[in-house]
């Protein structure tokens, strides 16, 4: 049986827990899916993909370090990808032009809302980090219609420029991170970690005043045993304390629907990358 080509493009990749996930979809829908890994270093991007896609490959996921040059790849950029600056999911339509999407705010939005009983819309959220991957789930995380969003970053000027590009949708508050200390008069609803620091294990010197029992925070990234950011979020009696596997399940299921047209059930797959993960934890 043909199977139609795709793949998860990145560099490094080998990590990349994308194939098993599309498998899971692939199987669950009976479509013939065959989902690779396809390693390519910065300065062969742009050929790899124009030679995946000439020899009749279907779609590609983008993760770091592409998402920027996947975007300006595109020649054409879905509504979620337009401001986003970033594309996670690559196609061709059917003019045979390159599309680029971005799910990465639709799966963490899904993940929150609809697989942990979270509400965004009227919450008060502070959002951490002002680089890629915040800028590429702002235009979800505003659609929720949140009370408020405070960005809080390293460098200020950084995180202003971010609010810039969102003012007309959004009147985002931005901050340092010393400036957390006395800004807020009562702990936000959510606070989500978009910092690259979660990769490495670490995190921003943050208040331990910025969380209470009302408190819920996400991380955007996961690692095997939770991550730095959870566990401060436990050690300070957080409503909850999630991270990214349902956020990466979510968005490769959005990607999957655009590719298939076919909404794959996210739950046990979510459950097998949990499990995955505490397994690799355990050794």
């Amino acid at each position: 049986m043909h199977k139609d080509r795709y793949a998860v493009t990145g560099y490094p990749v080998s990590h990349s827990q994308s194939p098993m996930i599309h498998g899971h979809f692939a199987s669950q829908t009976g479509e013939a899916v065959d989902y690779q890994k396809l390693p390519l270093h910065p300065d062969e991007f742009e050929s790899g993909v124009k030679q995946f896609f000439s020899q009749g490959g279907k779609g590609l996921n983008v993760t770091v370090p592409h998402k920027e040059s996947a975007w300006q790849m595109a020649a054409i950029h879905a509504p979620a990808a337009e401001r986003a600056g970033a594309v996670n999911t690559l196609y061709l339509n059917q003019e045979g032009e390159l599309v680029g999407d971005n799910t990465d705010g639709v799966g963490m939005v899904r993940d929150i809302e609809h697989n942990h009983g979270g509400n965004l819309k009227g919450a008060n959220l502070l959002v951490l980090g002002a680089g890629g991957a915040v800028r590429g789930v702002l235009p979800v995380l505003i659609a929720a219609q949140p009370a408020s969003i405070v960005i809080a970053n390293r460098t200020l000027a950084r995180a202003e420029a971010l609010a810039e590009l969102f003012a007309d949708l959004f009147p985002i508050t931005v901050l340092s991170y010393q400036q957390l200390d006395s800004a807020f008069s009562r702990a936000p609803e959510w606070i989500i970690n978009g910092t690259a620091a979660g990769l490495s294990g670490e995190m921003p010197e943050l208040p331990d005043t910025l969380v209470d029992q009302h408190t819920a925070c996400y991380d955007m990234v996961y690692a095997p045993g939770g991550t730095v950011f959870q566990r401060w979020a436990e050690s300070l009696g957080a409503n909850k304390s999630l991270d990214g596997t349902g956020m990466l399940v979510e968005q490769a299921a959005e990607s999957f629907r655009i590719w298939r047209g076919k909404m794959p059930d996210t739950k046990p797959v979510i459950a097998e990358l949990q499990k995955a993960l505490f397994q690799s934890s355990a050794k």
